[in-house]
């Protein structure tokens, strides 16, 4: 990747490092130069509503799915309802609406993924579905097809819900499903913190099909009486040990508790805590289990990721991270990420100053401020994004080639959830991490739970 010549720019940065560090000393670069600062359905072979009753779901209350206040006269939804039921089409076996399959193609899916081929079907038939899967397999397509597929995109109520851990993920996944439902106009609204409630208030009002939100925002617009969940025929938990994780395990109860208990449910999540196999247990009728994870609690990486690690000591990383975007093919999409809002401002800033195109993000920016750096991030007119552990969820970009470390995360799942923002839909993709002096118990674990022949070991030419 070229950038413009410059001076050599440098690493007081290394000195806030190592005293984060703990004071301990490290060893100097040999030959260091002067530096600057850096761091600088409906259901096909359902049930009736007494059969779908178990443990922990009779005390809901139970209402019946419906269709009024058409957007069109009733003869003319009719008419369109009838023209649609006729017209299907088979995308990797599975029977779809054509509509829906037109859509699909056009956003490049010509065959199913692996999640996509296991669950599909089970969802379609109306199934509950509990599903396993490394992230990247492209589990929003598993249950956006079908939703999109089940809905009546002319009633004016809700008939999908779709719960989600960030905003970022809301967003993420009310883009996906919006692409996927165009033809067919179904409407997908995105609801959470962080950005004036009014907006979101007048799209509901508008009458959307789906709609994808944070259980805190969820449940608050339930409470204003602006979303009304009573004809939700399928519910989704995506996700969902991430939302466990955050604390959002009270407002998932509170709101599939407010949702009928003839609903269809599909919950996906990457490892299957206790709090989450109770939610099974008392939300999902008989679930299907998908797993496409080892036992390993889900963390398993992407075959197609490769795993890259270089030993650097703080003061060096600067060196190091010139030396991997120098490197770099023109036109290559890098996420680097660090562990504080200090450090993504000072590292954004000193590669902008080595003629480097860069932008930061982390949770002390506005939301505008973060939507308008995700925005040219997501379409390619920014190559170089600089992060906190906010991108590591909800960040589906399949051109992203590489993703740094250049701060290791805290935790082995932290690290899946990270280098899973490359290699999407069966690309090919590299994910580097650098091992400070204090991350070989990081990497020790790594080693135990995902394997050493995934391991590239590398060096720094200035080692």
């Amino acid at each position: 990747m070229k950038r413009p010549d410059s001076s050599s720019w440098a690493s007081d940065h290394a000195k806030e490092d190592a005293g984060a560090n703990r004071g301990r000393s490290i060893r100097s670069k040999h030959n260091a130069t002067s530096k600057k600062q850096i761091e600088s359905h409906p259901r096909s072979n359902d049930k009736s509503l007494s059969d779908r009753t178990g443990s922990g779901r009779d005390n809901r209350t139970r209402t019946p799915r419906r269709r009024v206040n058409s957007r069109r006269s009733d003869s003319k939804q009719l008419a369109d309802t009838h023209s649609e039921s006729q017209s299907f089409a088979l995308w990797g076996g599975l029977e779809l609406k054509k509509t829906i399959v037109n859509s699909i193609l056009k956003m490049g899916y010509e065959y199913p993924s692996d999640i996509q081929k296991a669950s599909m079907p089970w969802v379609l038939q109306g199934r509950d579905v509990v599903a396993q899967a490394v992230t990247g397999s492209g589990k929003t397509a598993a249950f956006g097809i079908p939703m999109c597929n089940f809905v009546d995109p002319h009633s004016r109520e809700v008939q999908g819900l779709v719960l989600v851990p960030t905003r970022e993920l809301a967003q993420q996944v009310q883009r996906e499903l919006s692409l996927i439902g165009r033809e067919r106009g179904v409407g997908v609204v995105a609801v959470y913190g962080g950005e004036p409630i009014a907006r979101q208030i007048k799209l509901l009002e508008q009458g959307m099909a789906i709609v994808v939100g944070t259980p805190g925002r969820v449940k608050d617009h339930m409470n204003r009486r602006t979303l009304d969940l009573g004809s939700v025929g399928m519910a989704v938990l995506d996700e969902a040990d991430e939302m466990l994780d955050i604390g959002f395990a009270d407002d998932m109860e509170y709101i599939l508790n407010r949702t009928p208990s003839a609903r269809q449910t599909a919950l996906f999540s990457a490892t299957i805590p206790n709090f989450i196999r109770g939610l099974i247990r008392r939300y999902l009728d008989n679930p299907r289990w998908i797993q496409l994870v080892s036992d390993t609690k889900g963390l398993e990486t992407v075959d197609e990721v490769d795993q890259i690690f270089y030993d650097v000591a703080s003061q060096d990383k600067a060196d190091g991270i010139l030396e991997i975007l120098d490197d770099l093919e023109e036109g290559s999409q890098i996420l680097i990420f660090r562990k504080m809002q200090i450090g993504v401002d000072r590292l954004s800033k000193g590669l902008a100053g080595e003629g480097f195109a860069v932008k930061g993000i982390h949770g002390g920016m506005s939301q505008s401020e973060r939507n308008r750096v995700m925005a040219a991030f997501r379409d390619g007119r920014l190559k170089m994004l600089v992060a906190t552990n906010l991108a590591a969820r909800g960040l589906d970009i399949p051109t992203i080639s590489h993703v740094v470390n250049y701060d290791m995360p805290e935790n082995i799942e932290e690290y899946v959830h990270r280098i899973g923002r490359t290699a999407r839909m069966g690309k090919r993709g590299t994910a580097v991490s650098f091992i400070g002096e204090w991350d070989f118990e990081l990497y020790e674990q790594i080693i135990a739970k995902i394997g050493e022949d995934k391991m590239i070991k590398r060096k720094f030419s200035f080692y």
